[in-house]
């Protein structure tokens, strides 16, 4: 028997507490931003439930702070060093090996400071294996002109879900390479179906223009063709990228396994993905940035109604088995310098 995965968030709570770490950040020159960000955390972790059981975040605003002190010192240093010849040279080779761990440490981070049912997760990747999926695969992929692509993206899914653990319990990916192609070409499929759309349209603005006198016609026209497409482009870019990432979702769910026998399952529609996407942001610049609130309570409602857990057998047994986890397990783990990229699942 499945468990809907449930978001009982409310959007005049969240907008209470978003408008409030705005004021606070603006107040304290940005500061405030850190424990922003943890009751942000805190607000939609609590409020997504599975079996009656809540999600956490346990990090507090003082760790993320001092992540973020680390990392601008570290581009300040970064910045000064490389006014130095040789060491512009260097510099940017270190930043690419110091990139994994970057990768790494956040992850771990992230995984460390949230729990379920009061059971802390983890994170058991490697730098190794975040140098080999987030620069050895892409590098790979870029001398094939990004044909190979959807590789990187299922190198990258299988290093982060095989990472986390529940408790000492493995989550555990792996998926046929099909699926993800399949996602990539309808992706660039709906990239093309804009431009050309695009460029029907602007077969319609060069009668529509003026033209200046020392420009000719045939210029005319390649100019109507460069306004008219750019934006088509832009759009067209960011409507695929959402695509490609809703179906990327369905096919990751779908083939995770905790404990390899507890399933996932993920149900989104890309195309109601992009909708909501879409008149998210419409709303968004409408309002000036007011209507953010209810676009993310409309957002993670969605994501919730469509993702469920499907444990295998009773899920009360499943839950008994993480109590016993708990106490000798639940609050092993602290990491003080709170690197945290905001990358997820």
């Amino acid at each position: 028997m499945s468990e809907q995965v449930e978001f009982k968030g409310d959007t005049g709570e969240w907008f209470g507490i978003w408008i409030v770490n705005i004021v606070l950040t603006i107040l304290t020159i940005g500061i405030y931003s850190a424990w922003a960000k943890v009751r942000t955390k805190q607000y939609f972790y609590r409020n997504t439930i599975i079996g009656g059981r809540s999600f956490d975040y346990h990090a507090t605003g003082l760790q993320i702070l001092i992540g973020r002190v680390i990392v601008i010192v570290g581009l300040i240093a970064y910045s000064l060093l490389a006014a130095i010849p040789v060491l512009a040279i260097l510099l940017p080779l270190g930043f690419l090996a110091l990139f994994p761990f970057l990768m790494y440490r956040s992850f771990r981070f992230n995984a460390r400071v949230s729990s379920w049912s009061g059971v802390r997760f983890n994170f058991a990747g490697t730098y190794g294996g975040a140098f080999k999926a987030y620069l050895l695969a892409p590098f790979l992929t870029a001398l094939t002109a990004y044909l190979a692509w959807p590789f990187a993206e299922r190198a990258q899914r299988r290093y982060v879900v095989n990472g986390h653990r529940l408790g000492r319990t493995p989550f555990t990916f792996d998926a046929p390479i099909g699926p993800f192609y399949r996602a990539f070409f309808a992706a660039i499929g709906w990239f093309f179906a804009v431009l050309i759309c695009g460029a029907l349209l602007s077969s319609m603005i060069p009668d529509a223009l003026p033209r200046p006198q020392n420009m000719t016609a045939q210029d005319m026209r390649i100019l109507a063709l460069v306004l008219s497409i750019l934006p088509f482009a832009v759009f067209g870019f960011f409507t695929a990228l959402v695509l490609f990432r809703a179906m990327v979702r369905n096919i990751v769910y779908n083939a995770v396994l905790l404990d390899r026998k507890h399933r996932f399952v993920s149900t989104v529609s890309p195309l109601q993905v992009l909708w909501i996407a879409v008149t998210n942001g419409v709303a968004v610049i409408l309002t000036l940035g007011l209507a953010l609130p209810w676009a993310q309570i409309r957002l993670a409602r969605y994501f919730a109604a469509e993702t469920r857990f499907v444990p295998d057998g009773s899920l009360d047994n499943f839950i008994a088995h993480f109590e016993q986890e708990k106490g000798a397990f639940g609050d092993a783990f602290t990491d003080i310098e709170g690197l945290d990229f905001g990358i997820n699942l």
